[in-house]
């Protein structure tokens, strides 16, 4: 029960809560990604006490988890610590991972959700490769470009020139297989969904075409920089970014080398992404409408 409150509170009683659920179910077909984590509430509701039971102890287990200890400690406490804590905690069965490839996304996909919402919505994913492989960072790079700070091309032309948007984001998901770049937006009053998606597209459609200027990749950059000396100035950012490096690309000394591959994109990279995965032959587009206008 405590599981399907917390669904209802993030995903079904929040506005445009559940657009990654939608997102997903669409943009894969045969690859566990088109679940989410928290389930589907038909299936909280035919689980039975035996099946949380089970998936706890296979997946929660020590074999399965990564223990970052950050900060200033001694090395030899800290282990005789975690093992006197997390020692006796028995080791689970060996895991088999599926390997699952998706087939491409043939063609666009379009749907329309309704919603509890006042505002129209737009929603836009595309395919993008894996985190850790060096087309990610450039990828990365271009939803940065498109919404990272208020000088950031979504915000500068659909909220502040255009102003058709309330809010506007676009987002890497750095999945273990290929993940998605997420453009989401929320119209302003008296815009509509498809005046939206136009406006969007055609900023995507200015970074497959001119090339950036090395001043604002230089700004972006330098934003990076910042962002990861901030993270490291606290221990809970330290632990994290260990920890995340050592799961997904695993090596935790990944985690202070990873700036390079962001500093070293160049210009004609950032076109080069936008152009072979910002491709609007191969996405999803959901406009999410208020339920007052479902016929």
């Amino acid at each position: 029960e405590v599981v399907k409150e917390e669904r209802r509170q993030r995903y079904e009683n929040q506005p445009y809560g559940s657009i990654l659920i939608e997102v997903l179910k669409r943009a894969y077909t045969v690859h566990p990604y088109k679940w989410p984590t928290i389930g589907f509430m038909e299936d909280l509701n035919a689980a039975s006490e035996k099946d949380y039971k089970d998936f706890y102890e296979t997946y929660y287990v020590p074999n399965n988890a990564v223990l970052v200890v950050a900060g200033d400690v001694d090395p030899k406490e800290a282990r005789r610590l975690v093992e006197a804590y997390f020692g006796p905690i028995a080791r689970g069965r060996d895991l088999t991972r599926r390997q699952v490839e998706e087939p491409v996304l043939k063609g666009e996909v379009r749907d329309v959700v309704y919603d509890n919402i006042q505002l129209p919505a737009v929603v836009q994913a595309y395919r993008i490769p894996a985190y850790g492989t060096p087309d990610f960072y450039a990828v990365d790079m271009v939803n940065r470009l498109l919404s990272s700070g208020n000088s950031s091309r979504l915000q500068k032309a659909l909220k502040d020139e255009q102003q058709k948007a309330l809010y506007v984001g676009a987002f890497s998901f750095p999945f273990e297989d290929p993940g998605l770049a997420i453009a989401f937006a929320i119209a302003n009053a008296g815009v509509d969904a498809q005046a939206l998606e136009e406006a969007m597209d055609a900023e995507v459609l200015r970074l497959q075409q001119d090339l950036v200027q090395e001043e604002e990749l230089a700004k972006l950059k330098a934003q990076l920089e910042t962002e990861q000396v901030m993270d490291n100035a606290r221990i809970a950012g330290v632990a994290s970014n260990l920890a995340s490096a050592y799961t997904f690309l695993g090596d935790a000394r990944a985690a202070s080398t990873e700036i390079e591959r962001y500093l070293a994109i160049t210009p004609k990279d950032i076109q080069r992404a936008a152009t072979t995965y910002f491709n609007r032959d191969s996405r999803v587009v959901l406009h999410y409408l208020p339920k007052s206008q479902k016929n």
